[in-house]
């Protein structure tokens, strides 16, 4: 087992990522307490050891075990780590279509002046390969700011990226993809704190009930589940849907309905279209 693990970090695409690490010599993570940060964050600890600083934005539309889960990987590799606690703002409280662009403008550009502040060369996210093939208008954002992303830079995708946290041993390893909770109301929707609330229980209750990936979309008080299609049959079976209807129900829907589409991200994004 210990050379099999060896075996994959000695990997061209690990090492590849090990290099770019350390050519920029100290850096500020952004870590959100996903697969793509975590393994970011363990290998630029590996590859810079106490050069490193783990920088999470705590707000009102991130889950609380994503933040525990960042907290808990900070200290499990004894990195340090700064949670700058953020409130909605203005500009993103009605969830506008371009609600990543701005909220990423915003919380990165207060994060670089945290790095700067703490004598860091670079702040990187966890931006991959993969994340060309959707629709991000954040990626903007951090491009204008000049964000580093060395998953991307390194040419590494999802795949290649379970693989090394699985090596290292990272708990959300096989973490389904996971978005801010404001990718759950329909664009233009106040983002009312309660709203964002009910649709974190709503969605942990399916979790509880072993569905491996969910999204409750929000449209007030109706939530559309979204599962994979596989297990679509087991959510209508009598006892499971029983349960959920419960467990949504004291969350504080009225109405619940299963989208026939399946599970999919970013199902209320608008993409711009050519002229």
């Amino acid at each position: 087992m210990i050379s099999e693990i060896k075996a994959v970090l000695n990997e061209a695409g690990y090492q590849r990522l090990l290099e770019v690490l350390r050519g920029m010599e100290s850096i500020a993570v952004a870590c959100s307490g996903g697969l793509d940060s975590s393994l970011l964050l363990a290998a630029a600890h590996q590859a810079l050891g106490e050069r490193v600083l783990a920088l999470t934005v705590q707000t009102p539309y991130m889950t609380s075990h994503e933040i525990n889960e960042a907290r808990a990987l900070a200290a499990r590799l004894g990195v340090r780590h700064q949670v700058l606690e953020w409130p909605i703002s203005e500009e993103i409280s009605h969830n506008p279509p371009d609600r990543c662009y701005r909220c990423k403008r915003t919380l990165f550009a207060r994060l670089q002046t945290i790095t700067a502040a703490e004598d860091y060369a670079w702040l990187a996210d966890g931006t991959n390969r993969d994340d060309l093939d959707d629709y991000r208008p954040g990626m903007r954002a951090l491009r204008e700011l000049g964000i580093r992303s060395p998953l991307l830079e390194t040419g590494l995708g999802k795949a290649e990226i379970r693989r090394y946290a699985q090596a290292l041993n990272l708990a959300v390893w096989n973490k389904p993809a996971g978005a801010c909770l404001l990718t759950r109301l329909p664009h233009g929707t106040e983002a009312r704190p309660e709203l964002l609330r009910r649709v974190e229980a709503a969605e942990q209750a399916l979790l509880d009930l072993g569905f491996s990936a969910v999204r409750v979309r929000c449209h007030d008080d109706l939530a559309r589940i979204e599962v994979h299609r596989a297990e679509q049959a087991r959510l209508l079976e009598e006892k499971i849907s029983t349960q959920v209807v419960a467990a949504l129900t004291a969350c504080g829907f009225q109405h619940i309905t299963l989208d026939l589409q399946g599970y999919r991200m970013g199902s209320f994004n608008i993409t711009p279209t050519a002229e």
